[in-house]
Protein backbone atom coordinates (compact mmCIF):
# COMPACT_ATOMS: atom_id res chain seq x y z
CA UNK A 1 0.00 0.00 0.00
CA UNK A 2 1.55 3.25 -0.66
CA UNK A 3 -1.09 6.12 0.20
CA UNK A 4 -2.92 6.32 3.16
CA UNK A 5 -6.36 6.11 1.12
CA UNK A 6 -5.10 3.08 0.12
CA UNK A 7 -5.39 1.61 3.94
CA UNK A 8 -8.88 3.09 4.15
CA UNK A 9 -11.81 0.04 4.14
CA UNK A 10 -14.96 1.37 2.73
CA UNK A 11 -18.24 -0.69 3.91
CA UNK A 12 -21.15 -0.21 1.96
CA UNK A 13 -24.72 0.41 3.39
CA UNK A 14 -23.40 1.33 6.75
CA UNK A 15 -24.79 2.82 8.93
CA UNK A 16 -27.79 2.98 6.79
CA UNK A 17 -28.80 1.89 3.14
CA UNK A 18 -27.08 3.94 0.53
CA UNK A 19 -24.11 4.96 2.80
CA UNK A 20 -20.52 3.97 1.65
CA UNK A 21 -18.81 4.03 5.31
CA UNK A 22 -14.74 4.92 4.68
CA UNK A 23 -13.33 3.28 8.24
CA UNK A 24 -10.45 4.52 9.24
CA UNK A 25 -9.53 1.88 11.95
CA UNK A 26 -7.81 -0.21 9.18
CA UNK A 27 -5.25 2.69 8.60
CA UNK A 28 -4.85 3.22 12.22
CA UNK A 29 -4.65 -0.78 12.72
CA UNK A 30 -1.42 -0.56 10.40
CA UNK A 31 1.61 0.40 11.94
CA UNK A 32 2.78 1.43 8.81
CA UNK A 33 -0.28 3.45 7.34
CA UNK A 34 -0.97 5.43 10.69
CA UNK A 35 2.43 6.48 10.93
CA UNK A 36 1.89 7.85 7.21
CA UNK A 37 -1.12 9.37 8.09
CA UNK A 38 0.39 11.24 11.08
CA UNK A 39 3.52 12.54 8.95
CA UNK A 40 1.34 13.73 5.94
CA UNK A 41 -1.30 15.33 8.73
CA UNK A 42 1.91 17.41 10.02
CA UNK A 43 4.04 18.06 6.94
CA UNK A 44 2.32 20.90 5.56
CA UNK A 45 2.52 22.40 9.39
CA UNK A 46 6.14 22.05 9.37
CA UNK A 47 8.10 24.75 11.25
CA UNK A 48 4.64 26.11 12.52
CA UNK A 49 4.29 26.73 16.67
CA UNK A 50 1.22 24.91 17.99
CA UNK A 51 0.57 24.97 21.52
CA UNK A 52 -2.66 23.07 21.42
CA UNK A 53 -3.77 20.81 19.01
CA UNK A 54 -7.60 19.87 19.52
CA UNK A 55 -9.06 16.74 18.76
CA UNK A 56 -12.82 15.60 17.82
CA UNK A 57 -15.16 13.04 19.36
CA UNK A 58 -14.03 10.35 18.78
CA UNK A 59 -11.59 9.09 15.84
CA UNK A 60 -10.17 12.56 15.93
CA UNK A 61 -9.24 12.30 19.99
CA UNK A 62 -6.64 8.82 18.26
CA UNK A 63 -5.23 11.24 15.60
CA UNK A 64 -5.17 14.27 18.01
CA UNK A 65 -3.13 12.39 20.76
CA UNK A 66 -0.85 11.30 18.02
CA UNK A 67 0.05 14.82 16.09
CA UNK A 68 0.33 16.57 19.71
CA UNK A 69 3.35 14.29 20.96
CA UNK A 70 4.37 14.94 17.45
CA UNK A 71 4.17 18.62 17.87
CA UNK A 72 5.42 18.37 21.57
CA UNK A 73 1.95 20.29 22.34
CA UNK A 74 -0.91 20.13 24.51
CA UNK A 75 -3.94 17.79 23.57
CA UNK A 76 -7.58 18.91 24.05
CA UNK A 77 -10.89 16.71 23.54
CA UNK A 78 -13.82 18.33 22.25
CA UNK A 79 -16.82 15.58 23.53
CA UNK A 80 -20.11 15.32 22.45
CA UNK A 81 -22.37 16.90 25.57
CA UNK A 82 -22.56 15.51 28.84
CA UNK A 83 -18.75 13.17 28.70
CA UNK A 84 -16.87 15.93 30.45
CA UNK A 85 -16.43 16.38 34.00
CA UNK A 86 -15.81 20.40 34.86
CA UNK A 87 -17.06 22.97 33.89
CA UNK A 88 -17.69 23.21 30.10
CA UNK A 89 -19.02 25.59 27.27
CA UNK A 90 -21.20 24.16 24.61
CA UNK A 91 -21.55 24.65 21.16
CA UNK A 92 -24.98 23.26 19.30
CA UNK A 93 -24.82 22.04 15.36
CA UNK A 94 -27.16 20.37 13.13
CA UNK A 95 -26.84 17.28 11.67
CA UNK A 96 -28.20 15.46 8.27
CA UNK A 97 -31.08 14.37 10.93
CA UNK A 98 -31.31 16.27 13.73
CA UNK A 99 -29.00 18.07 16.38
CA UNK A 100 -26.13 17.80 18.30
CA UNK A 101 -23.86 19.14 21.17
CA UNK A 102 -20.28 19.09 22.37
CA UNK A 103 -18.60 20.42 24.49
CA UNK A 104 -14.77 21.79 25.84
CA UNK A 105 -13.84 22.39 29.05
CA UNK A 106 -14.29 26.08 29.72
CA UNK A 107 -10.73 26.44 30.96
CA UNK A 108 -8.87 24.18 28.54
CA UNK A 109 -7.45 26.72 26.35
CA UNK A 110 -5.62 29.91 27.12
CA UNK A 111 -6.24 32.93 25.16
CA UNK A 112 -4.08 33.18 22.33
CA UNK A 113 -3.27 29.51 22.35
CA UNK A 114 -2.32 28.20 18.50
CA UNK A 115 -4.14 25.54 17.32
CA UNK A 116 -4.69 22.68 14.98
CA UNK A 117 -7.96 21.48 15.21
CA UNK A 118 -7.54 17.48 13.93
CA UNK A 119 -10.51 14.88 12.96
CA UNK A 120 -10.70 11.97 10.64
CA UNK A 121 -13.27 13.05 8.69
CA UNK A 122 -14.58 16.22 6.98
CA UNK A 123 -18.38 15.76 5.63
CA UNK A 124 -20.66 18.70 5.98
CA UNK A 125 -18.55 20.23 8.48
CA UNK A 126 -20.72 21.06 11.36
CA UNK A 127 -18.67 18.98 14.07
CA UNK A 128 -15.68 21.28 12.88
CA UNK A 129 -17.41 24.01 12.41
CA UNK A 130 -18.64 23.61 16.29
CA UNK A 131 -15.03 23.50 17.56
CA UNK A 132 -13.87 26.01 15.91
CA UNK A 133 -16.47 28.20 17.75
CA UNK A 134 -15.44 26.80 20.91
CA UNK A 135 -12.14 27.76 20.13
CA UNK A 136 -12.70 31.19 19.14
CA UNK A 137 -15.17 31.67 22.26
CA UNK A 138 -11.88 30.62 24.05
CA UNK A 139 -10.19 33.26 22.45
CA UNK A 140 -7.63 30.69 20.52
CA UNK A 141 -6.10 31.15 17.22
CA UNK A 142 -6.88 28.38 15.00
CA UNK A 143 -3.95 27.57 12.39
CA UNK A 144 -5.40 24.67 10.76
CA UNK A 145 -7.63 21.60 10.34
CA UNK A 146 -6.61 18.98 9.27
CA UNK A 147 -8.16 15.70 8.36
CA UNK A 148 -7.79 12.00 7.29
CA UNK A 149 -10.58 12.14 4.84
CA UNK A 150 -12.53 14.74 2.99
CA UNK A 151 -16.11 14.22 1.55
CA UNK A 152 -15.97 17.29 -1.10
CA UNK A 153 -19.52 17.01 -2.25
CA UNK A 154 -20.92 17.27 1.26
CA UNK A 155 -19.65 20.66 1.62
CA UNK A 156 -17.57 20.83 4.32
CA UNK A 157 -14.42 22.38 3.16
CA UNK A 158 -15.98 24.80 1.81
CA UNK A 159 -18.25 25.74 4.78
CA UNK A 160 -14.65 25.84 6.66
CA UNK A 161 -12.72 28.08 4.14
CA UNK A 162 -15.85 30.34 4.12
CA UNK A 163 -14.64 30.87 8.49
CA UNK A 164 -11.48 31.46 6.76
CA UNK A 165 -9.95 28.37 7.93
CA UNK A 166 -6.91 26.75 5.96
CA UNK A 167 -7.70 23.10 5.67
CA UNK A 168 -5.64 20.00 4.87
CA UNK A 169 -7.16 16.48 4.20
CA UNK A 170 -5.16 13.62 2.70
CA UNK A 171 -7.41 12.17 0.66
CA UNK A 172 -11.15 12.51 -1.15
CA UNK A 173 -13.60 10.23 -1.83
CA UNK A 174 -15.95 12.03 -4.38
CA UNK A 175 -19.64 11.30 -5.14
CA UNK A 176 -20.11 10.08 -0.96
Amino acid sequence: MTTVRDYIRTIADFPHEGIMFRDVTTLFADPRGFRMAIDQLLHPYAGTRFDTVVGLEARGFILGGAVAHQLSAGFVPVRKKGKLPGAVISESYTLEYGEAVVEVHDDAITPGDRILLVDDLLATGGTAEAGIRLMERLGAEIIGCAFIIDLPDLGGRTRLEALGMDVHALCSFEGD
